[in-house]
Formats: structure tokens, C-alpha cells, sequence
């Protein structure tokens, strides 16, 4: 148990601090923002499971009545072959800090989800109140698409039940026909990957763990990634000029594509889409793919190993 507990720690650290840090000085998820988030992902899903796994081993160390409900089930031999009873001093501390960090991390997701709630709830207020009345005897504006009244040219989609598109006048007057469908594209982008849930699961692990590498960079590539996969989800319908055009005409009254703006996202996406990067062959995205999908296991294979080794 304690060879586990160690190799799982090694296995958290070496993801959470050097692997990002890597991965954020690499280009190619420029060229592939979806295979990109894939990776943060697996990442994030591996130092969970590290966590977690590492939890129960010393928690059923520490504690005889978790111990007896985690083997329950098992041969008799598989609990022995943890040694669960030679325990050193540090498995209680490492427990009790595992134990407070799950417990955190559930109350920043609750939190984050709580707060998205709200102002969901808020927005949805502010829409109902902006949207222009109809005329007696037709169905409010609860439809996938509502159109606001209003000069600023502006789209957006707003998550929820039901989910909408809102598009405002200035940018209908704005935007050509095929711009406009590349700006709908983009945000049909967003809400088919549920790119919500992800921006909310990142954005509690940064508030709750700000200090872990792994989280604040993957809170500021997800924000990033998914902007560029809409891009290319709009792009690959409507064309890579079309939809740039239709980024400039949204936001150059705004000046964020200035040498002087912070906002630098907006001005990369439109140097990328004019200047597409190629793509990863299909063998490196295979690759990437099996590679990244396997990390994960490597917390569970190191924590099923003993008992693996003692029923065979």
C-alpha cells in the first residue's frame, strides 16, 4: 500500500507541475484545439483519479470500517496483499489532506454551478425584458433563436433549457448573409460540445486550486481551445475568409484587434483563420488520441496491481 500511495503521488505531481507547462509551450494545439482539449482533459481526469484512488487506499488504511466496505467483496488474500494493517505514520495526514481536498473541490464545483445558475437566471431576465413585444396571439420568444433590438452588433448563445441563440439587429444590418451563417456556426459550435461545461468544471478548479499549474493553465487553454474549435467547426462550413470577416465586423467597433488591446485572442483567431496552420496527420492524431485516453488508467492500474497480482 505504501509503494502505491507513493507511486500515485509521483504519478499527481509529474502531470499537475511539469507536463502542463509543457504542453502550454506547445503549438500544436493551435492546429488542433479539439484533439487539444482532449489532452487537458485526460490530463485533469488523471490527477482526479490519482487523488481519489490514493483517498481510498488510505482511508481503508486508516480506518477499519472503510476497509472492511472496500474489500468486501474480495478474496481474502487481495486485502492482505495491501498490507493495509503496516500503514506509516504519514498515510494519516496524507488521508486527512486528500479527504479536505475533495471536500473543496466539491464546493467550488457546487459553487461555480450555483453562480452560473444565478446569472443565467439574471441574463434570462435582462432578455426578457430587451426582447420587443409580439403581437397579441403569438407564442412568446422562447424559440432556439431570439433577435434583440439593438444598434451594438452583437451574437451569442445562452445555455440552458431551452438553450438559445441571440443575435442582435446590429449585427444582422452588419454582417452579410454568409458572415451571419458563420457566426450562427460558431455558436451551434459551442453549445453541440457542450463547451459550457467545460468552461465551468476549469474555471472551479482554478478558483479552488489557483497555486496547481495543471488547473490555472488548463482554465486559461480551455477558454482559449474552445474559441479556436468553434472557429474551425465555422470555417469548415462556411469558409476561413468569411468567418474572419465576420470576427472583424463583429468587433473591430470595440478596438480589440488594436496592437494596443489586451484582448490578443480575438486578433490570433483572425490571423489564424486567414493563415489556417496545417493540420496533424492522421497517424499523429491517432497517436495523441490512444495516448492521452490511456493516461488516465495509469492511477488505476496502479492501485488494482496488487490485488491483481494476488488472485492470479
Amino acid at each position: 500500500m505504501t509503494l502505491c500511495l507513493l507511486l500515485l503521488s509521483v504519478v499527481a505531481l509529474s502531470v499537475a507541475v511539469p507536463v502542463p507547462r509543457a504542453l502550454t509551450r506547445s503549438s500544436w494545439p493551435e492546429r488542433e484545439p479539439v484533439l487539444g482539449l482532449w489532452v487537458w482533459q485526460c490530463l485533469v481526469a488523471t490527477v482526479l483519479l490519482c487523488c481519489l484512488t490514493a483517498l481510498t487506499l488510505g482511508a481503508a488504511a486508516v480506518f477499519h470500517t472503510v476497509r472492511a466496505r472496500v474489500f468486501a467483496p474480495a478474496p481474502p488474500g487481495v486485502s492482505q496483499a495491501y498490507d493495509l494493517s503496516a500503514a506509516p505514520p504519514w498515510a494519516t495526514a496524507l488521508t486527512l489532506l486528500l479527504a479536505c481536498g475533495a471536500a473543496w473541490t466539491t464546493a467550488m464545483l457546487a459553487r461555480e454551478l450555483f453562480d452560473a445558475r444565478r446569472r443565467r437566471g439574471q441574463a434570462r431576465a435582462h432578455l426578457r425584458e430587451r426582447a420587443p413585444d409580439l403581437p397579441a396571439g403569438l407564442p412568446s420568444a422562447r424559440g432556439p433563436l431570439l433577435v434583440l433590438e439593438d444598434e451594438y452588433p452583437d451574437a451569442w448563445w445562452m445555455p440552458g433549457s431551452p438553450p438559445q441563440l441571440i443575435v442582435t439587429t446590429g449585427a444582422l444590418h452588419r454582417l452579410t448573409s454568409h458572415q451571419l451563417d458563420a457566426v450562427l456556426t460558431h455558436e451551434r459550435g459551442h453549445a453541440r460540445a457542450h463547451h459550457d461545461w467545460l468552461l465551468h468544471l476549469s474555471t472551479a478548479l482554478a478558483t479552488g486550486f489557483p497555486r496547481i499549474p495543471l488547473f490555472s493553465h488548463f482554465c486559461d487553454q480551455t477558454h482559449r481551445l474552445v474559441e479556436l474549435a468553434a472557429d474551425d467547426t465555422a470555417s469548415r462550413r462556411c469558409g476561413h475568409l468569411t468567418t474572419a470577416l465576420a470576427l472583424i465586423e463583429l468587433n473591430q467597433h470595440r478596438g480589440v484587434l488594436s496592437c494596443a488591446s489586451s484582448h490578443r485572442l480575438l486578433g490570433e483567431r483572425v490571423d489564424r483563420l486567414l493563415q489556417p496552420p496545417p493540420r496533424l496527420l492522421r497517424r499523429q492524431r491517432a497517436l495523441t488520441t490512444t495516448v492521452a485516453t490511456l493516461v488516465p488508467l495509469l492511477p488505476l492500474l496502479i492501485t488494482f496491481a496488487p490485488g491483481l497480482t494476488a488472485l492470479s
